[in-house]
């Protein structure tokens, strides 16, 4: 049986490290894997292709090198080397929907609310808005609190 995957999306929101913390912590208590997902939006550069894919290829290695170093974190954490997925898409709700639908091994998409009554974040905001539907898909979001400590983690997962 493959392992279960929680995928975590990678950017750089204040509550993105309580996911991830969260994640490793269960994947490593199922012995499943964490899957980071970096997406990338295009670029608005519609006269000058050349600078448009000059742009998204710099993007790319920049994710590619964003990852790595959350690789050794993910993989003490967790117990097992993350997967990366790295793609393009119009928007993040879209990008993650491709990587669900793409990888049946995913199991659970893992999001942090934002802290300090800032509302629920734009991620979360925008899964509540626009609805969690993936294809006919069903798959669990675990929403946790973006402030949790280490041991609050611990004692959840």
């Amino acid at each position: 049986m493959s392992p279960r995957k929680f995928l975590v999306v990678a950017d750089d929101s204040s509550e993105f490290d309580a996911a991830l913390r969260f994640a490793c912590r269960r994947a490593k208590s199922v012995g499943g894997r964490v899957v980071l997902l970096k997406v990338l939006e295009p670029a608005e550069f519609e006269h000058w292709s050349g600078v448009r894919d000059e742009i998204e290829r710099q993007e790319r290695e920049e994710a590619e090198a964003v990852l790595q170093k959350l690789a050794e974190k993910v993989a003490e954490a967790s117990g097992a080397a993350p997967e990366f997925d790295i793609r393009s898409a119009e928007s993040l709700h879209l990008g993650i929907r491709a990587a669900v639908a793409e990888d049946p091994e995913i199991k659970i998409l893992v999001l942090a609310a934002a802290v300090g009554g800032r509302g629920p974040g734009p991620l979360v905001a925008s899964l509540a808005k626009e609805g969690v539907s993936w294809g006919g898909r069903k798959l669990p979001v675990t929403v946790v609190p973006g402030d949790l400590t280490d041991d609050e983690i611990a004692a959840l997962a």
